[in-house]
């Protein structure tokens, strides 16, 4: 059966209810957040077979967690740890601008490590999909990343990486040669333009990244689309026109639908148009994992009814 192994940093998050400054908030929508998780979710609620693993505190929170990803579907392998599950606090400060705060220092996500790595998972996969974030959070989530890749190459397994950059873990003279290193070991690799460019500098990223050595590259822009370059073919794709109300997850989104497709053995041409549609899904409903569609939803999107 094909299937997708991800793992990395899932945490609790508080969104603030409103728009402003964190002081005159009014409420809290606890949630759940994490770029890894979101895509084991949207693979799994577009019918896809997907497995997270990480490290969670023994608290409510982990328990969250593990709970939100098996109600999508996910298969869940959590690691106990005695130190806690991280948190972040998010916040509107105008209706344009997102502030997030990060209460992930020591947490027990951050010290998954390269013995945490599942080499007969991984071996057993269709696709190991990683992000830039995790080897930002520690030297033993860098060595368990890398370990993961090369168990996978090793295996014959496909290596998916969305570079994911993250300013608040780490800086771009940090990260480039990190990220740089870990796209040349992949199959499949996701990247914004800006976020290419913390390795590539001004090159074109897609051919940039395609001469990394990725056989497919596709380079998210938001609600400019996406541009791509999978298996010699280019491809370029507008983004669908919707209200967006929370911008926040619809890069994992789009991750996930990619992803699903291929899972699933589809062309590229239809991964990437799901991929669009997922991302522009979520973008309607507020939330890192909320907005997450199914098949259905997809088609409701499009205009289809999914009642023929």
């Amino acid at each position: 059966m094909s299937s997708l192994l991800t793992f990395g940093e899932a945490m609790g998050i508080f969104v603030a209810d409103g728009i402003g400054t964190l002081d005159h908030a009014r409420g809290f929508t606890l949630g759940v957040a994490g770029a890894e998780s979101n895509v084991a979710m949207g693979v799994a609620r577009l019918g896809g077979d997907a497995t997270w693993l990480g490290r969670l505190g023994k608290d409510a929170t982990g328990s969250l967690i593990a709970t939100r990803l098996r109600s999508s579907g996910v298969r869940v392998i959590a690691l106990e740890d005695d130190a806690f599950t991280g948190l972040m606090i998010r916040y509107r400060r105008s209706g344009q601008f997102i502030h997030a705060d990060y209460h992930r220092a020591g947490s027990a996500g951050s010290r998954l490590n390269r013995s945490d790595v599942p080499e007969a998972e991984i071996a057993a996969a269709s696709i190991l999909h990683v992000t830039g974030i995790t080897p930002a959070l520690s030297d033993s989530c860098r060595s368990a990343v890398f370990a993961a890749v090369e168990t996978a190459r090793s295996a014959g397994v496909t290596v998916s990486v969305d570079v994911n950059y993250r300013s608040k873990l780490w800086s771009t003279y940090d990260a480039a040669p990190v990220l740089r290193d870990l796209v040349s070991r992949a199959d499949v690799v996701f990247a914004g333009p800006d976020e290419a460019a913390i390795f590539l500098g001004s090159a074109d990223p897609v051919e940039g990244l395609a001469g990394l050595g990725p056989s497919e590259v596709i380079v998210k822009d938001g609600a400019r689309g996406c541009v791509a370059l999978i298996d010699g073919s280019r491809f370029s794709l507008p983004a669908m026109s919707v209200s967006s109300i929370d911008p926040v997850g619809a890069g994992d989104a789009f991750v996930a639908g990619y992803l699903a497709d291929r899972l699933a053995g589809l062309p590229a041409a239809n991964r990437l148009r799901t991929a669009i549609e997922a991302g522009a899904f979520a973008v309607t409903v507020p939330g890192d994992c909320e907005g997450l569609p199914t098949r259905a939803d997809l088609q409701s999107l499009s205009g289809t009814d999914i009642n023929r």
